[in-house]
């Protein structure tokens, strides 16, 4: 298609029913109107749109424009220069302003009467809820890095473990909403929306916390709970590297006729510019996509195979993972793979036959420090963030290995585990990693899985254990698409810990594994086709910004040996940028300590220390926020500082704390 010119609309106010304004910045063909309207994209996020995503939003909707397609950025109640307050994550009320944003879209004099929406992350999750509700216009949508099952798939639990990024992600968005509109954009009443989001701001732990089930809370926005009620095509695209990583094959196996799959190498980013490479040309699948289910154009997109997946070949652990090996392969219809088991044999080495030989038991009880080679559940860039070498964490763990393999095994799907065992507690975790073991003994984590013992038979209603009766578990793991090469093994590790992954239990228990039923099931390949999938034609497709002052990130690990204490700290700091349009500049600061004793799981703690500078020349708006987590037998323990400054001069303080019962965690 011609390229055409376009114009950025910096601010635009999308009122709603409730009198509320949306603060929304538009890229618009230049002869979109009246008599050549215009599909538009949709992106609804609380991330600021004004310096947050600026840098992507910059370097995808200026292409969508050029194609005759409006790019719509809209920031959600109460953040950036939106007026309101936030009400917590994927609310209803969230979703309700999201369709009346699409209304007034249809509304406009340029509009086409056809919207698309997408996004990553918090944009990939609301996009496929909003779907759900059906609102006429929304013809089709791009979900990156989502879930369909907010339970299970997000940072917040997962097969009822107590997931640590659900508090380092309510300290991210305490952090996050407490910054201030821009006055360029809100004017003289900046200051009072700032006050009013700073008081009223959700204490999004302390709801989070009180829903350690799978109940109605989180059924909500989980399109899982109605995938035959889904009504529009969604391109779902994930990565292997990022915790998001079930979605797409999730998606295409509930929602066959309308659901196409992706998914790359990649860490938590838009594929055009994520890590590790091979990316993938984000933007002319979108273009393709967009233009016919927004456009009705004939170009084959309903055409594409239902799967293409990228098979990693043996990557290596790595302080910077640049680009990983493998291929792309499609699957022009998903079916539930086939696979091969691997059972234990008579010398506790995994063997392809169904029929264990090996017999006695096995006691784990893992150090509780367990799992510090695990990295991130989301990744942002292939450094430290990722899985390191699992023999740190293996030797807290069960280990068990197949033989040097004399020919390839390639897998795609998700592993399954299934065993008995006892437990000398009444609540116990449980947490698997398949690993590929180099000929070098480098071993590289291909998936896991985490396992809450007395979720074992659902997430709704948890069953405690029974000390000393045992039990039978199946464990899925995390889908994967790999191939262990010849003269490669493949490694079963069990742990009863995964810190600071997954948060400890009241109890520190012993299990007793029967070895004769521990079954491992691999999801083979099976058919398929070698494909290439394009990249990028620019290779640093990001704007640049004005760096005022430089950045830095670190991650390390303490064992005080004296005091028996491991700390894990996590450092991050953006830098002050400044963007080269808005002349606003951003600073985020990030100090992260967590902690635990490896033989008591009640020392438990975290720590986690925000700061947030908005700022343009003679003005500054600052916050700075500290989170604490702890535990006893019985609850868990929260609290939050939050101070405000403006131009240095303390505006605001609140500290707020809560204790909730543990349930069943």
């Amino acid at each position: 298609m011609t390229s055409k010119t376009f114009h950025v609309i910096e601010n635009e106010w999308i009122p709603l029913k409730d009198g509320t304004r949306l603060a929304a910045r538009i890229w618009m063909p230049d002869d979109a109107g009246p008599g050549a309207t215009v599909p538009a994209v949709l992106e609804f996020l609380p991330y600021r749109k004004r310096n947050g995503t600026a840098p992507r939003d910059e370097s995808t909707y200026p292409v969508f424009a050029a194609a005759g397609i409006a790019g719509v950025r809209v920031d959600i109640r109460g953040s950036g220069e939106s007026e309101g307050v936030i009400d917590g994550e994927y609310t209803p009320r969230e979703l309700s302003d999201a369709v009346e944003v699409i209304e007034w879209i249809t509304a406009q004099p340029w509009s086409n009467g056809s919207v698309g929406m997408m996004g990553i992350s918090w944009g990939g999750f609301n996009c496929l809820q909003v779907a759900a509700l059906k609102p006429p216009a929304l013809k089709a949508v791009i979900s990156i890095a989502s879930t369909v099952d907010r339970y299970n798939d997000d940072i917040h639990y997962k097969n009822g473990t107590h997931l640590s990024a659900q508090f380092s992600w309510a300290a991210t968005m305490s952090a996050y909403q407490s910054r201030s509109p821009d006055p360029e954009i809100a004017g003289e009443r900046w200051r009072d929306m700032w006050l009013e989001r700073l008081e009223q701001e959700p204490f999004f732990m302390e709801e989070w916390l009180a829903h350690q089930r799978r109940d109605a809370f989180w059924e909500h926005g989980s399109i899982c709970e109605d995938f035959d009620g889904f009504p529009v095509p969604a391109l779902v695209i994930a990565g292997w590297a990022d915790g998001y990583r079930n979605t797409p094959l999730k998606a295409v196996a509930g929602m066959p006729d309308k659901a196409k799959a992706l998914v790359g190498p990649w860490v938590h980013k838009y594929p055009h510019f994520a890590y590790p490479k091979p990316r993938a040309d984000f933007h002319a699948e979108a273009i393709a996509w967009w233009r016919r289910w927004l456009c009705g154009e004939e170009n084959g997109a309903e055409q594409v195979p239902q799967v293409r997946a990228y098979i990693l070949d043996g990557p290596r652990p790595a302080r910077w993972r640049e680009a990983d090996p493998g291929y792309w392969i499609a699957k022009d219809a998903w079916q539930e793979p086939e696979a091969i088991t691997l059972a234990l044999g008579a010398s506790g080495r995994l063997e392809g036959s169904p029929r264990a030989t090996a017999s006695g038991t096995a006691a784990l009880r893992s150090p509780l420090d367990t799992g510090i080679a695990a990295g991130e559940f989301f990744t942002l860039k292939p450094d430290s963030e990722m899985a390191g070498d699992q023999r740190l964490d293996d030797a807290g763990s069960l280990t068990f290995d197949s033989e040097a393999l004399g020919e390839e095994c390639v897998i795609l799907g998700q592993p399954v585990l299934k065993l008995r065992l006892t437990s000398d507690a009444p609540l116990a975790n449980l947490a698997a990693r398949l690993v590929d073991v180099h000929p070098d003994g480098t071993a590289t984590r291909v998936c896991y899985g985490v396992l809450n013992l007395a979720h074992r038979n659902g997430n709704a209603e948890p069953q405690v254990l029974k000390p000393g009766a045992p039990v039978d578990v199946e464990l899925v793991l995390d889908a994967c698409g790999y191939r262990f090469a010849p003269g490669h093994r493949i490694r079963l590790s069990l742990s009863s810990a995964y810190w600071p992954t997954m948060l400890p239990p009241p109890y520190d228990a012993t299990l007793d594994i029967d070895l004769s039923s521990v079954e491992l099931a691999l999801p083979l390949l099976g058919d398929h086709r070698r494909i290439d999938v394009p990249e990028p034609a620019n290779p640093d497709p990001l704007p640049r910004y004005e760096t005022l002052e430089k950045g830095s990130s670190a991650r390390t690990v303490e064992r005080d040996l004296e005091n028996g204490v491991t700390r894990y700290r996590v450092s991050e700091d953006t830098g002050l940028n400044r963007h080269p349009g808005n002349g606003l500049g951003a600073r985020d600061i990030v100090e992260q300590v967590w902690s635990i004793s490896p033989g008591d799981p009640l020392s438990m703690t975290a720590e986690i220390m925000s700061i947030c500078i908005t700022a343009r020349e003679g003005w500054e708006a600052r916050t700075r926020s500290t989170m604490k987590l702890s535990c006893t037998e019985t609850e868990w323990i929260v609290s939050e500082r939050m101070e405000a400054f403006h131009d240095g001069r303390g505006v605001f303080e609140r500290e707020r704390s809560a204790r909730i019962p543990r349930d069943h965690m």
